[in-house]
């Protein structure tokens, strides 16, 4: 858990210290830590995590209620510097960037953490943190769509082969809200009862808007408004780059085979998926979803493997024509229907 604390809560100490005592240098730093250093770092043998835990790991749930707590602070605290016309235009670039990073690879992955814990506050929490990014109905498609069709035309957040990001992020965002509410009515048909989740995603969203206006004015809406349209295109690129171009095998008419180790890409590198609280090692997340983020493992053998960490690949997703050079011919190797004998590793 070292590992994990280490590089979440460096971020986090740094972006607060950013926040408090402003200046450029401090922004710069928080900057440079999550893009050059976590770069570097990864690069780090001695810093990589082994692919098969031997020990079982605690749970992280003390870890990742940590980081929901403090993203509450940082967001709207946040939002109130980047709104105040006493901070300098440098200064305002480098804490939206440093900011709009953290809450696309830190808080994202802490959320999607929570909402698959046991304990209902840690569900809440989690709920909470991807509300006040204006992104709540996330909690209801992940876990009443992605995970039931990942890797099926079925689940608008798995990127069919040859689709460029520009085209899979309006599909998946508008798509993952009609059918995480489709999702939602059937259980409400089916019985469920309580307030309905769409209710307290927009209702709070609005609030998380009126809480940005208190702090800003309409510079704190126009604020928050980026930051939340940052940290959910750095969540888009994930699901994106993650599932790109797999399929799982039609047994029949909309039947699938099951979800398995080979219908998500992975990376490797220690420091990044540390960073992202094990995100990148998806797909044992996808075959154990109850599975603690400290434990997940890799097996290379039968998960598919990223050519590069998963925020260098995110970036390279950007440019379509070399991420398609780049990824393509992986994908293809991988599907039901590809070659034959191309180990899921390979490449």
């Amino acid at each position: 858990m070292i590992r994990f604390a280490t590089a979440t809560l460096l971020a986090t100490a740094l972006l607060a210290a950013a926040l408090i005592h402003g200046g450029a240098a401090l922004a710069g730093l928080a900057l440079a830590y999550i893009t050059v250093l976590t770069w570097a770092l990864d690069h780090v043998a001695a810093l990589a995590a082994p692919d098969l835990p031997e020990a079982e790991f605690p749970a992280g749930d003390g870890l990742a209620l940590l980081l929901g707590l403090a993203h509450l602070p940082l967001l709207y605290g946040g939002v109130a510097v980047l709104a105040s016309p006493e901070t300098p235009a440098l200064t305002r670039g480098l804490l939206f960037l440093a900011l709009g990073l953290y809450l696309g690879q830190v808080s994202n992955s802490v959320a999607h953490e929570l909402i698959h814990r046991p304990g209902r506050g840690l569900r809440r929490l989690g709920t909470l943190v991807f509300v006040s990014l204006l992104f709540g109905h996330h909690v209801s498609a992940h876990l009443r769509v992605h995970h039931v069709h990942a890797a099926t035309p079925r689940d608008p957040n798995s990127a069919p082969l040859g689709q460029s990001w520009y085209r899979f992020a309006p599909r998946a965002w508008i798509g993952s809200f009609r059918a995480g509410y489709r999702a939602e009515q059937r259980l409400r048909a089916g019985g469920a009862g309580g307030l309905h989740p769409y209710a307290l995603y927009l209702g709070g969203g609005l609030a998380s808007l009126v809480l940005a206006a208190g702090l800003g004015g309409g510079g704190g809406v126009l604020a928050l408004l980026a930051l939340c349209a940052y940290a959910q295109a750095q969540l888009l690129l994930s699901d994106y780059v993650q599932h790109y171009g797999l399929r799982r095998r039609q047994l029949a008419p909309g039947r699938y085979a099951p979800v398995g180790p080979a219908h998500s890409w992975n990376a490797p590198q220690g420091w990044s998926a540390a960073l992202m609280v094990n995100a990148p090692r998806h797909s044992d997340h996808h075959t154990s979803p109850a599975r603690a983020y400290p434990g997940l493992r890799l097996d290379r053998q039968t998960m598919p493997v990223l050519p590069y960490a998963l925020p260098v690949m995110a970036v390279i997703a950007l440019i379509p024509p070399l991420w398609r050079r780049l990824m393509d011919r992986r994908a293809r190797a991988l599907r039901p229907d590809g070659p034959q004998g191309a180990g899921p590793g390979s490449g």
